[in-house]
């Protein structure tokens, strides 16, 4: 029997972060019929945008790079399709300098017209089902069945399961199937992140659209109405990411005691108190350091695993960690 005449599989991705999105596109051009499972509201995992009524303003990812030509051909067709662009910011560098990056200046892409666009053209062409989330993976005879929150255990048998969530949202998932894999998981270091979206009345005056801060609480600061597509206006957003230590010893700050702290660093570098803020605290923002496994699969199982924690970190693993489990998974051999 040739692959062209088997019956397509029912696949279950678990995740709609791009990982999860860039895996389920990828299996569904296959052939075979996908189902992505999410927890929260929307498609994008971490990259985020918040709205309000008159603001909008990325607050996880900030932008991304593509230097693996896979990678880049996929935000080529981003690019293409209007939901990317080519994010050019004056970026200022304050606190001691890392060591200058050798080769081309680096190319900093957006979504536009924000950081959630490329995960919604992607996930416009698949079966998503948001607001559901898996507590736990029951292997029966006739495949895989999804325990849930807010639905009790799904119906559907699915050929296969493949995770794409944050490592500690995994351990549990994994613990019964394949406890080797959960001892993986956990022993990924994945950290917090506090964010603060800030909004103004009038443009800023400071001298640059971006900076890395190499001292103090702060990180990364943008002014996200300088990336390409954002709406026009009077005012502006700007983005405050704090550093990754300081908001480990401070994730359980109040967003009150957080935001206090935040705004100082930023008015030492210039910025006047905003009219008004929200802050986002990010559970599981990053992995120190990525374990560089690419994607994990079971045959025997029919389950896998992806993520950035397990790739290469950032949008661009996270991408490349999705597209290759499902390789893994489409160049698997199926049952008689």
């Amino acid at each position: 029997m040739t692959e062209m005449t088997m019956t397509p599989r029912h696949v279950a991705v678990v995740g709609a972060g791009l990982a999860g999105l860039a895996c389920a596109e990828a299996v569904q051009a296959s052939g075979d019929t996908v189902t992505v499972f999410d927890k929260s509201r929307g498609p994008s995992g971490r990259m985020s945008a918040r709205r309000g009524d008159t603001w909008q303003c990325d607050h996880g990812a900030q932008y991304f790079t593509a230097r693996d030509p896979a990678f880049r051909a996929e935000v080529d067709r981003w690019v293409e399709a209007g939901v990317a662009a080519l994010w050019q910011p004056r970026l200022s560098v304050f606190g001691a300098r890392p060591a200058a990056e050798a080769g081309e200046p680096t190319e900093r892409f957006v979504g536009t017209p924000r950081m959630t666009s490329p995960a919604g053209f992607i996930a416009q062409r698949l079966a998503v089902q948001l607001q559901t989330t898996v507590t736990a993976l029951v292997r029966q005879p006739a495949g895989w069945q999804l325990l849930t929150a807010e639905h009790g255990l799904l119906d559907t048998f699915f050929d296969a399961v493949l995770l794409a969530v944050p490592s500690p949202q995994a351990v549990p998932l994994l613990q019964g199937p394949a406890p080797e894999w959960a001892a993986v998981a956990a022993g990924a270091r994945m950290r917090g992140s506090w964010a603060l979206m800030l909004r103004y009345d009038a443009p800023l005056s400071l001298p640059f659209d971006a900076a890395f801060v190499n001292e103090g609480p702060l990180r990364w600061v943008a002014r996200d109405s300088s990336k390409p597509g954002r709406p026009a206006g009077p005012g502006e957003t700007w983005l405050l990411h704090a550093e990754a230590e300081w908001s480990e010893a401070h994730i359980e700050d109040t967003p009150e005691e957080a935001a206090a702290l935040l705004l100082a660093a930023f008015e030492a570098l210039g910025a006047p108190r905003p009219a008004a803020w929200t802050a986002h605290r990010w559970r599981y923002a990053d992995t120190a350091p990525p374990l560089g496994e690419g994607a994990l699969w079971r045959p025997d199982l029919a389950l896998g695993v992806c993520g950035d924690w397990l790739g290469t970190g950032k949008v661009e693993g996270a991408w490349l960690s999705g597209r290759a489990l499902a390789a893994r998974l489409i160049g698997a051999v199926r049952p008689a």
